[in-house]
């Protein structure tokens, strides 16, 4: 009962504020200014992921004359500008919002670095280009209306000037947002966060917030604090999973148990200081690829000695 009780806390807890974000103490804001996982990113992310200029307008081998008929058909303000905005492809994030002209859009198609046109300089500029932080494009997306594209990438470093992962870190509403109080929603390097990506943080909260003595922790605690335990109930959860599918339990109790697998999964990664970008990047990487290729293709595990505790 203590663990589902926790467990179903955190998934509500995570659901209810996908839009918002964790509030993090003055040490953490500082330490988490720049993300770890936005920094580096394993050469797998550079993996080219090739489209149609359908909805995705992104073609590795398009004809010159293709691009260029898309491009007379993309709808520019008064100004030869249309909306770019930048999407981490792992993440779902935000990462910045500009303008493109059409030499802006083009070089992106063609070079696959997102670039965009500055109505300040009057100049076309490539992110990254001064700062090192290129955005890896992988592929483009065009709106209904054809004055907005989306480029979804992997960026190398943080994206805004003021080295956060995203230029989107300021809540607007809430009791202390931008729109309720002057000078409010400015808490550091907190960021519009994801279902997934808040259930993350809330296991990195409970794994650095101290426990005080006589307390008793939570079942988050008690899974980082016992690994044992931690594959255990890995274990045990996949197995449920798997019975409700052989026992025809159902949409509701599939999606129940998935829930569980996930959870406890999400806690044995963060032990092992591995991201879901991560995990979602190495996915991506084996898109296109045979499962049974690409399995045969791994690197033979390490024959280090099992370990417990």
């Amino acid at each position: 009962p203590d663990r589902h009780a926790e467990m179903a806390a955190q998934i509500a807890y995570a659901s209810a504020r996908a839009p918002l974000r964790v509030r993090a103490s003055a040490s953490e804001q500082s330490a988490r200014l720049i993300r770890p996982n936005a920094v580096t990113r394993p050469a797998l992310r550079a993996a080219p992921r090739v489209g149609g200029f359908s909805g995705n307008v992104m073609a590795a081998a398009a004809e010159p004359e293709q691009i260029e008929k898309f491009l007379d058909g993309l709808k520019y303000d008064d100004k030869g500008l249309v909306v770019a905005i930048a999407q981490d492809v792992d993440t779902g994030a935000i990462l910045m919002q500009g303008f493109a002209d059409r030499t802006a859009v083009r070089s992106t198609i063609t070079k696959r670095q997102a670039t965009f046109f500055s109505r300040s300089r009057q100049a076309q500029w490539t992110k990254g280009e001064t700062s090192g932080n290129f955005i890896s494009v992988k592929s483009i997306h065009l709106d209904c209306d054809k004055d907005s594209l989306i480029y979804l990438g992997v960026p190398d470093g943080p994206t805004c000037h003021t080295g956060a992962h995203t230029c989107y870190y300021s809540q607007v509403d809430g009791d202390d947002g931008a729109a309720a109080v002057e000078g409010g929603g400015k808490h550091g390097q907190e960021e519009a966060l994801t279902t997934l990506y808040e259930l993350e943080e809330t296991i990195q909260k409970r794994r650095t917030e101290a426990v005080k003595e006589g307390d008793k922790p939570s079942w988050t605690r008690k899974l980082l604090d016992n690994p044992e335990l931690l594959c255990k109930k890995i274990r045990e959860e996949a197995g449920e999973l798997c019975e409700t599918l052989e026992n025809d339990e159902g949409k509701e109790r599939a999606a129940s148990e998935m829930a569980d697998v996930l959870y406890h999964s999400m806690v044995l990664l963060n032990l092992q200081g591995v991201g879901m970008e991560d995990v979602l990047a190495k996915l991506r990487g084996r898109f296109g690829t045979s499962g049974v290729e690409e399995k045969a293709n791994r690197p033979p595990k390490s024959k280090q000695a099992h370990r417990t505790g």
